[in-house]
């Protein structure tokens, strides 16, 4: 009996340590990649406002660099005209969630109400509890570099604890391309790997 719940209590601590290395997304994509059209070599082309924040958008596109490789692309030689060009955004949000945001809660304030036998007002505050939540979402655009014309479009977006370090931007960017150059069912869900 002692060695099945030494058994399942390793199990379960494992099962647990896995979860911790992978990330759920939600994806959805859109576009038209051409049939039979390969990857080729991609450059990234910066926004204004990417273009105002060097450091931060070098930072960005290195978390996209793996993706884009293991989808097929090779980055164009200093010189070389791309066949595409690649748009990358990364984001983190956080956002305050309180239990009283449930409408099967009350929300406080004033109002009339039983107090034990005597029928009346009572009046009290309202308190809640708001509990951060953050999240982290990718999105990736690519054009054709001789036409300008958007060829494909996904975005990955993930509850992330509060975590927002390299790692967390290289499994959206890897779970947004996951699917190219099919579009798959939007939103969809997929389990990507986390880097240590």
């Amino acid at each position: 009996m002692k060695a099945l719940l030494s058994t399942l209590l390793a199990a379960a601590l494992l099962a647990g340590c896995a979860t911790l290395n992978q990330l759920g997304c939600e994806v959805t994509s859109y576009g038209s990649w051409p049939a039979g059209r390969k990857p080729g070599t991609y450059a990234f082309d910066r926004l204004p406002s990417q273009q105002a924040q060097p450091a931060e958008a070098d930072a960005v596109e290195a978390e996209a660099r793996p993706a884009l490789e293991q989808a097929g692309f090779v980055a164009a030689a200093p010189g070389q005209a791309p066949d595409v060009l690649v748009q990358v955004g990364l984001r983190a949000t956080r956002t305050e969630v309180y239990v009283w945001d449930d409408p099967m809660w009350w929300h406080g304030g004033f109002g009339p109400w039983r107090r034990g036998p005597w029928p009346g007002p009572f009046w009290g505050p309202g308190a809640g509890y708001a509990a951060p939540r953050y999240g982290s979402e990718a999105g990736v655009l690519l054009r054709d570099r001789a036409s300008g014309k958007p060829l494909y479009e996904s975005h990955a977006g993930a509850d992330t604890g509060g975590r927002t370090d390299p790692a967390i931007g290289v499994a959206l960017f890897q779970a947004a391309l996951m699917d190219f150059p099919h579009t798959g069912i939007n939103p969809r869900r997929v389990v990507v790997p986390l880097a240590p």
